[in-house]
């Protein structure tokens, strides 16, 4: 049975136009951007065998193009789709961060820059640049390392401020393990780029240690 022969108020589109996204599950959602199953399975079933199988929507999403496609029922087609999504998320925040003080609006802040580092395998170092009010110049990965480290370098991180014209930064990286908690190493380099910027009246206003699902601000912990 096809998930047109269900009936209507257990159908995800129809579920999701009563209800909103957010009353959807994990497979629904995924369900509707698949929009059809293959030969013996709905949607909603192909939806639920790839959570199993990526392990979450998390790494299925942060799937490589290798990866998602060699999935029965996926291909170049479905990936492309996917990227475009997901980008579109990531400048929907980003425009919307864009138009106010991050310092007013530290969820869509985390909410940023978790779409743009969680992902990744490997450790990377980015910097949010801010004007004198606080609102958003650039966004920029600075620095990308193994699955347990990346080098950060001041002098580099300097130049990029400068060629900014930045009054400001928000610095944040992800931690691969999915573990947000910061170490004595992360704490050591904020403090040397706070002293190397301080010296041209440039502000680190906080550092943002992206994990799994959630992150952990060096200021909030009263380390900057």
């Amino acid at each position: 049975m096809t998930i047109k022969d269900w009936p209507a108020q257990e159908r995800p589109r129809e579920k999701l136009l009563r209800s909103g996204a957010k009353a959807l599950s994990d497979a629904e959602l995924l369900a509707i951007f698949l929009r059809t199953g293959i030969r013996g399975r709905s949607a909603l079933d192909l939806a639920r065998d790839l959570l199993r199988d990526f392990g979450g929507m998390q790494p299925l999403l942060a799937a490589s193009r290798e990866e998602f496609c060699a999935m029965h029922g996926l291909g170049d087609a479905k990936y492309c789709q996917l990227q475009a999504v997901l980008e579109m998320a990531h400048r929907h925040l980003g425009e919307t961060l864009a138009k106010d003080d991050v310092l007013t609006s530290p969820d869509i802040t985390r909410q940023y820059l978790q779409s743009r580092l969680q992902p990744y395998p490997h450790e990377v170092f980015a910097c949010l640049f801010l004007d004198n009010r606080h609102r958003v110049i650039a966004f920029e990965e600075l620095f990308q390392g193994t699955i347990d480290g990346a080098s950060v370098y001041p002098r580099e991180v300097l130049r990029r401020c400068l060629q900014h014209n930045a009054a400001a930064v928000i610095f944040a990286h992800n931690h691969p393990s999915g573990i947000a908690e910061p170490s004595k190493a992360d704490e050591a380099i904020t403090l040397r780029l706070k002293d190397a910027l301080s010296l041209v009246d440039i502000r680190v206003l906080d550092h943002i240690v992206i994990g799994n699902g959630h992150s952990v601000s060096l200021a909030e912990r009263g380390l900057l």
